[in-house]
């Protein structure tokens, strides 16, 4: 009798489906945008129908070195995942709820953070508090499928009301007027609260 979910692609990806993308990193870092986005999704979608290999069509020129060898790809050419930038072979990082993603930190010094301004009555982009665009990408590096954004620093008079934009602002002032620290009124200013 032949096995009740046997055309499903969860049975065709048992033992294989994988959706992870690997190239060199000096390849990656070379790559567009589109580039990247068109060999994650043939991956993804190779992935989701139980293929362990992604179409032909979305192969990408120059990742191999000529007469190169898997071990020698991996060992010498520094491989990292096209979609998270980290490291391929790595061992998987699994959470469980005692092992949990990496908490958002909106203190501390270094790039990660803006620093506050001198001025105090400064506002928007202006008084500084919050985080980066690059300590926000290393955050989503770190917490694949977060969403977390930096701020919405446009004067609220020129935010169409009831949009994305407006929503995120007003959440984020009413979340916060407790907030009594220098960099936690830098914060609600350049978020102009």
């Amino acid at each position: 009798m032949a096995h009740p979910y046997k055309n499903t692609p969860l049975f065709a990806a048992k033992g294989g489906g994988t959706t992870k993308v690997c190239l060199p990193k000096s390849k990656v870092a070379r790559m567009s945008p589109e580039e990247k986005k068109k060999v994650i999704r043939a991956k993804e979608s190779a992935g989701r129908s139980g293929k362990r290999e992604r179409s032909q069509r979305s192969e990408v020129s120059s990742a191999r070195k000529p007469g190169a060898t898997l071990k020698d790809w991996f060992e010498k050419e520094n491989w990292v995942n096209v979609k998270t930038g980290e490291e391929c072979g790595a061992p998987t990082k699994m959470t469980t709820p005692f092992q949990k993603a990496e908490p958002r930190r909106t203190i501390g010094r270094g790039k990660n953070f803006n620093k506050v301004s001198k001025d105090k009555s400064a506002t928007g982009a202006k008084a500084g508090g919050g985080m980066t665009q690059k300590g926000v990408d290393e955050y989503k590096r770190k917490n694949p499928g977060s969403k977390l954004q930096t701020a919405v620093t446009k004067d609220p008079s020129k935010i169409k009301k009831g949009s994305k934009e407006d929503k995120r602002r007003k959440s984020f002032c009413a979340r916060s007027k407790g907030w009594t620290s220098e960099r936690g009124r830098a914060a609600r200013r350049r978020w102009n609260c």
